[in-house]
């Protein structure tokens, strides 16, 4: 996401990281472009104003004036800007309430929400180690309440049953009573949604707030519809105390209008972002990490943080244990790689966290790295497990027939293999302790246990 936001930041910033000083009039002149690619990004305007306001003044303060280096003093004015209008800190679920913990969601129909209640017990369940129940409420749209059973299932949580002939307010009600029996840590309730905020939604809402009385209030709404996310937002927040939001599709929202403005606009903060199908694919917001990709500086923390959540533990120790006794990796290795980098949400949701991730994606436009990747997993599967073991010995005859076998052409395998043979030396470099000298300058950043043993 901020794809298009980020390339317009780009340009102006980095006329200006080079400066030995700033004068008035380029810090205006940037001003306008910063006003023109928040108003392009479908921005609410009075978010734009006071974020435009607020660089100008800053930058035109003595933290500029008085900088050595005023052009990066100048990008770090627009990164704590932009933390700011994005909420500034992260702010995560209130769990230590007593349990169970009633977290209600709300928005309009389409935007995601019974998708967005499986990711969220998902990661309740995986991430924070609580026992979930979900229910619907929603009595209107049709297979709402199958869905929601499906969904649980898939997260593995307890569903609890409902029927369309029944009152919203007696499904949330009884399903609080079975989660209150049953110990559950949190219960998740599904609400109706409509096309268009209407009043018989909102009189809903407010009742079925007023009869479970919710720690959280959560507000889901489709990142792509831009600064409408905000304006509806706002109509909601005016009839029940919304404690956040959660950004659906935002893996397909290149402008970012939605994330920038609906803080500003509700007062509630951006808790989580959807940026998958899948229901691993829920991210927490974190303002600070948002702004630095905005400004294509990366955010290595989360990349990090998703390693240590999606990796397989006892696979990637059992890998690392086989390269440092033996220094060998084959064929079966390399398709573990491509497989945990899979799980990782693939490499676009790597690339997007890397410093300069809007120039990556630019020469990558024309490519499909996820293609490539199942291509490759298809092709090592179409070997035999000698093959795999001994890849210097395989000769053109195999390599037809792998090719054939994987629905490829041979220069197909013979990219995978030479792909391979560049993992295979850097994974021998590794091996040698290059691994541990890499992590060891990464220091204090990375997450206790992260480390590696000496």
């Amino acid at each position: 996401m901020f794809e298009s936001l980020s390339k317009r930041l780009a340009g102006t910033l980095d006329a200006l990281r080079g400066q030995g000083r700033l004068t008035e009039d380029q810090i205006k002149n940037a001003a306008r472009d910063l006003r023109m690619a928040l108003l392009e990004a479908d921005v609410a305007l009075p978010v734009v104003k006071n974020f435009v306001d607020t660089v100008r003044e800053r930058a035109l303060g003595a933290e500029i004036t008085q900088s050595l280096t005023p052009g990066q003093a100048f990008l770090r004015v627009v990164h704590q800007a932009l933390t700011d209008a994005l909420g500034g800190t992260a702010a995560p679920l209130n769990l230590r309430a007593q349990p169970p913990v009633v977290i209600l969601m709300c928005g309009l129909q389409g935007a995601g929400k019974t998708t967005t209640i499986g990711k969220l017990a998902l990661r309740l369940r995986e991430v924070e180690k609580k026992s979930v129940m979900v229910v619907s409420a929603d009595v209107y749209r049709p297979a709402a309440i199958e869905q929601l059973r499906t969904v649980a299932a898939q997260a593995g949580v307890e569903w609890f049953p409902s029927a369309a002939g029944e009152k919203p307010v007696a499904i949330a009600t009884a399903a609080l009573e079975q989660a209150r029996k049953r110990f559950a840590d949190v219960l998740l309730v599904d609400t109706a949604g409509r096309t268009t905020v209407d009043e018989d939604m909102m009189r809903e809402i407010a009742e079925l707030h007023a009869a479970v009385q919710p720690v959280e209030t959560l507000f889901v709404v489709d990142a792509m519809t831009g600064q409408d996310a905000a304006n509806t937002a706002k109509a909601f927040a005016a009839r029940v105390p919304l404690t956040g939001v959660v950004l659906t599709k935002a893996d397909g929202d290149a402008r970012g209008g939605a994330a920038l403005s609906v803080r500003s606009v509700t007062g509630a903060p951006v808790k989580f972002m959807g940026v998958g199908e899948k229901l691993d694919k829920l991210e927490a917001f974190h303002p600070e990490r948002i702004a630095a990709r905005i400004l294509g500086e990366g955010d290595v923390l989360s990349l990090i943080e998703q390693t240590v959540q999606k990796v397989d533990r006892d696979k990637a120790e059992k890998f690392a244990e086989k390269l440092k006794k033996t220094r060998s990796f084959d064929l079966e290795d390399f398709r573990g790689q491509l497989e945990q980098m899979q799980n990782m949400g693939g490499i676009a949701s790597m690339l997007e966290k890397l410093p300069g991730a809007a120039q990556l994606q630019e020469r990558l436009k024309d490519a499909n790295p996820e293609k490539d990747v199942r291509r490759s997993i298809a092709i090592i599967n179409s070997m035999t497990r000698k093959e795999r073991r001994f890849p210097d010995h395989m000769k053109a005859s195999h390599r037809r027939r792998i090719a054939a076998g994987s629905g490829t052409q041979v220069q197909d395998v013979n990219r995978l293999m030479r792909q391979f043979e560049q993992a295979r030396d850097m994974m021998k470099k590794m091996a040698g302790g290059g691994m541990a000298k890499l992590m060891r300058s990464l220091g204090g950043k990375l997450p206790p246990g992260m480390m590696p043993k000496r």
